[in-house]
């Protein structure tokens, strides 16, 4: 068994671990669906226990099949989904959750985001999101797809403060938040989650990353979620349907990357001189 995994803490000291376990694409076709659910279910044996969804995935097919995976355990697991821009309104917001809720077979989450900015004024989404707390439906909140600016405004609307988390597109080949978003978010404990941290495994053909994981008997896979989550504050979620894979992501954790990998990551995936747009995909 590998070493337990470290933990970030949210603002409110909840600790989740620093991998977790993605589910875009998931719950697209009923043929895959058995193995989608053993992949979760292997990651939480594995210690991997914060699964990410949302109601975009498949329309509600990929909480479908997380509620599968968490069926018996689901004090055991860090759940966290997410609202469409345009559900966001107040009211739409709650009755968004209820039905994510019921998808997954359970009473609560743990950790509720909007998926990324719409027209719905944020003071409306925080007040939903506070009242989805108070009621007990949710046990925290935050945003995905915001940018310092996003953050900033945020944080001006009432309750606003009590954003947990941040969720944005994060890897090797996509470092920009290193300049700005992610010192900022650091600086006030807020927690990013790095979704697509493996850019939806085209990193694992790169050359640096080839030969960084030779040294260390790893794959160019596990060099870059090492990378991710050796970042302080960061989650990474990566998605696998595939159980050894899921097992092959676990091992990122054992990796320490030396000083001399991390002068030849930089050398092939440059960090941010200057403040860039937030990328999404």
């Amino acid at each position: 068994m590998s070493n337990p995994l470290a933990n970030v803490a949210l603002p409110s000291g909840v600790t989740v671990p620093v991998l977790g376990l993605g589910t875009w694409n998931m719950g697209e076709t009923e043929a895959r669906a058995d193995d989608e659910v053993k992949s979760l279910t292997t990651g939480l044996d594995l210690g991997m226990t914060l699964i990410d969804t949302a109601e975009m995935y498949a329309d509600g097919g990929a909480e479908t099949v997380v509620g599968k995976a968490i069926n018996g355990r689901r004090d055991n697991v860090f759940l966290v989904s997410k609202v469409y821009p345009w559900n966001a309104s107040r009211a739409g917001t709650i009755e968004a959750c209820e039905r994510s809720l019921s998808r997954m077979k359970t009473d609560r989450l743990d950790l509720y985001l909007l998926h990324w900015r719409g027209s719905h004024p944020l003071a409306e989404t925080v007040a939903a999101f506070e009242r989805l707390q108070a009621d007990g439906k949710i046990a925290a909140w935050g945003v995905s797809n915001f940018d310092t600016a996003d953050m900033e405004e945020l944080l001006a609307v009432p309750g606003g403060g009590n954003v947990a988390a941040n969720q944005v597109l994060y890897n090797l080949a996509r470092r920009g938040i290193e300049f700005e978003l992610m010192p900022w978010c650091r600086q006030r404990g807020i927690p990013i989650m790095a979704y697509s941290p493996i850019e939806q495994g085209r990193l694992a053909h790169h050359p640096t990353l080839i030969h960084v994981a030779k040294a260390h008997q790893a794959t160019p896979t596990q060099v870059a979620l090492a990378f991710i989550i050796a970042q302080e504050g960061v989650i990474a979620i990566p998605k696998s349907a595939h159980p050894d894979r899921v097992r092959e992501n676990r091992e990122a954790a054992s990796i320490q990357l030396t000083a001399a990998d991390r002068v030849a990551l930089d050398a092939a995936f440059a960090p941010p001189t200057r403040k860039k747009p937030l990328e999404m995909i």
